[in-house]
């Protein structure tokens, strides 16, 4: 529980995956330290914090850092946490900033080695484990915001999503291509591409997730990256009436 801030409530993912992330200096540089922000660090240097605002409708998680490397949108995350702890909501909203705050102290892809968007349905990993907080917590929808090189895969603005077994993953990305523009990539079935993502995992269960990427050289924050990234988090819960 947070006593220093209303109606704000946190708890641990993992405690294996601690980091400063205060070291990550193309991060850290860019990070305005409102006390609650200041909060948001110091939890991290114990573990995965995930947190909780707001206790009626639909539970809702907005999720990212799983690529540790990838700035935008955990610079956007920060700044819709702070923007969180202000409203008063018509759903129960959880956050989790930074999925790895190690990786992302380093500046990393992978979470000692393991890409954790390949390996969410590996018993035990620490995406895994985030899957295991989605159950635990009931989690009604889930959205997983990354950010995208142009050099990489996919290269663009999108937001992927599956038909098949949760069809409702892919009007949510229906709907934030509409409002913001980003590209829909959609698959028949959650996982036929590849396995472990923490959306396919998700869908798989019955758990209408998407993934939304924004375009940013990995490792720093491009411009203009950090406000789209906000930009389709927010559309992502303006979905479910935010």
């Amino acid at each position: 529980m947070v006593d220093d801030f209303d109606n704000v409530e946190m708890t641990y993912v993992s405690f294996l995956s601690r980091g400063y992330i205060s070291k990550n200096k193309n991060l850290f540089e860019k990070i305005e330290l409102t006390p609650f922000t200041k909060f948001v660090l110091q939890s991290s240097i114990y573990g995965t914090p995930i947190f909780k605002f707001g206790d009626c409708g639909k539970r809702i998680l907005v999720l990212s850092g799983i690529h540790g490397n990838e700035l935008a949108p955990q610079l956007a995350n920060l700044t819709l946490l702070n923007e969180l702890s202000e409203m008063d909501l018509n759903n129960t909203i959880y956050v989790i900033p930074f999925a790895s705050p190690k990786s992302t102290m380093n500046n990393e892809r992978t979470f000692n080695s393991l890409d954790l968007n390949r390996s969410a349905h590996i018993t035990n990993s620490l995406s895994n484990m985030i899957i295991q907080a989605i159950d635990e917590l009931k989690i009604d929808f889930v959205g997983d915001f990354h950010s995208t090189a142009y050099n990489s895969n996919p290269g663009f603005e999108s937001v992927f999503s599956s038909k098949n077994p949760s069809p409702e993953s892919y009007l949510i990305a229906q709907y934030i291509s509409e409002e913001v523009g980003s590209e829909v990539i959609s698959f028949d079935v959650a996982g036929s591409s590849y396995k472990g993502a923490i959306e396919d995992v998700c869908n798989l269960r019955g758990i209408p997730a998407v993934t939304c990427e924004v375009v940013s050289p990995f490792a720093s924050v491009g411009k203009g990256s950090f406000e789209k990234s906000l930009e389709q988090m927010k559309c992502f819960l303006t979905y479910f009436g935010f």
